[in-house]
């Protein structure tokens, strides 16, 4: 069963968008936003769901804003959006945040819903209608990205441990990074030896200058 928090600003649009995704067998909607502030404080206060479903333009917080934040404290939360807006940019900003896919809301039922399941299920997705005018700027997110995530899995660097040694590399304490990300001290003292026993370098300043060196940090 697939988890899931809605974050939209429209009532009506939330209202429906639930009543499309709790009809599935596999979806359980767990909580609904109004905007990203809302999102997060949902987040740091509530149960964590398995993905978000965001819109774009919000009061208070935008989608893009909110997709970063995310990536960046809770980085095994997968993130989908939903929204009327397909330009190019927008759609290569939410995934260079850190979106796994981008749904247009002019989706029909299946769509919306095998779309959903595939990214929560830990996969991509992106709508018909946008795919195919991406595809003339699909290098600008390509081979960073594909780079990025061969890294990681050649030494299984999961997504808590890379978002930890991106606070490493910008000079963190062990308790300022427990703080930032909401787990204890000793937890983040056991991700950097982790870190360090995985890459297979000496030190933190040997392990910062490897995920420079790979491109784990750009």
């Amino acid at each position: 069963m697939f988890k899931i928090l809605l974050v939209e600003d429209h009532k009506l649009v939330r209202n429906g968008l639930r009543l499309i995704l709790d009809s599935h067998d596999e979806i359980t909607v767990i909580g609904e936003s109004d905007n990203g502030v809302q999102a997060l404080e949902f987040l740091t206060n509530c149960e964590l769901p398995d993905l978000i479903v965001t819109d774009i333009n919000m009061p208070e917080m935008d989608g893009i804003s909110l997709i970063s934040k995310v990536k960046f404290q809770f980085p095994e939360v997968r993130i989908a959006v939903l929204s009327m807006i397909d330009e190019n940019t927008t759609v290569l900003e939410a995934f260079r945040a850190g979106a796994a896919g981008y749904l247009s809301k002019n989706a029909d039922y299946n769509e919306l819903l095998g779309g959903v399941l595939q990214v929560a299920g830990g996969g991509r997705y992106l709508s018909n209608s946008i795919g195919l005018g991406l595809l003339d700027n699909f290098h600008v997110i390509e081979p960073a990205h594909i780079e990025k995530e061969m890294i990681c899995q050649r030494y299984d660097i999961s997504e808590r441990e890379l978002s930890v040694l991106e606070l490493i590399a910008h000079g963190f304490t062990n308790a300022e990074i427990a703080d930032k990300i909401f787990l204890s001290k000793r937890t983040i003292e056991g991700h950097r030896q982790q870190l360090i026993d995985k890459t297979k370098t000496k030190n933190t300043a040997d392990l910062v200058r490897f995920a420079f060196q790979n491109r784990l940090l750009v």
